[in-house]
């Protein structure tokens, strides 16, 4: 027998239908792909986190961490795959602490590069909080020709207004961790926490360390050496929004 889809489809029953009563035989049924046979593996989503938490907690040695740190760290190794990197992390006094008040009151967070805003959870923020990068602003590019620099360290100048008390997440230009430090050299207002870890193999290091040794009485996270990047930084700052998954 003919199925329904051929007949509406042909108008008369075609051959194959003709030629066999098992339905599976017909050409329609090439119109309803199978469902491919699926691999064992983890769906859940709030299962995975759980998990991949557990395992880097079982791994990573946080025992130099209070409990509020280490749940930053947890997330910010999650975000790159590597647990040795905890070693290298280091929160200056207070930070956990000025990095939440700062967020409950409302405080925008400045980012140097839009991969780290656009990996900041929005729906985590206590308080609606702005978050900014200013790199893309057209007048950055004179700026950084005015003060010989990057356009990442350029783009800092134009936090100015709203540097004062607030969150500094700064995760790919050590150019613009070093335009920090001389900003607030200059006076510049203090904000209220500096996550500071870019990535990279110039400069990355050397303005990390100069963070580490002298945050100018700023609470501050940063990751020592090469390693860094938008992915951890966006992570602490999630972290720090709000405990818990």
């Amino acid at each position: 027998m003919a199925c329904d889809a051929c007949v509406r489809q042909t108008k008369a029953p075609p051959r194959c239908c003709l030629a066999s009563t098992a339905r599976s035989s017909c050409i329609c049924s090439s119109a309803r792909p199978s469902v491919p046979e699926r691999l064992d593996y983890l769906r859940d989503d709030g299962r995975i986190y759980e998990r991949s938490f557990a395992i880097i907690r079982a791994e990573a040695d946080l025992s130099r961490f209070s409990a509020e740190e280490a749940d930053v760290v947890v997330r910010m190794v999650h975000a790159c795959g590597c647990v040795e990197v905890a070693s290298r992390i280091v929160f200056g006094a207070g930070l956990v602490g000025a990095a939440r008040a700062a967020l409950a009151r409302g405080a925008p967070i400045l980012c140097d590069s839009q991969m780290v805003a656009h990996g900041v959870t929005r729906v985590r923020l206590p308080a609606q909080n702005d978050v900014l990068c200013t790199l893309h602003d057209p007048r950055v590019a004179r700026l950084a020709e005015d003060l010989r620099t990057t356009r990442s360290a350029a783009a800092l100048d134009l936090w100015q207004d709203r540097l004062g008390g607030a969150l500094i997440a700064i995760g790919n230009a050590p150019t613009a961790l070093f335009r920090l430090l001389e900003m607030l050299d200059a006076g510049a207002p203090k904000p209220a926490a500096i996550l500071g870890m870019p990535v990279g193999f110039v400069g990355a290091a050397e303005a990390k360390d100069a963070l580490a040794a002298d945050s100018r009485g700023v609470p501050f996270l940063t990751v020592l050496g090469r390693m860094g990047g938008s992915a951890m930084t966006a992570a602490a700052v999630n972290a720090l929004a709000r405990a818990g998954i």
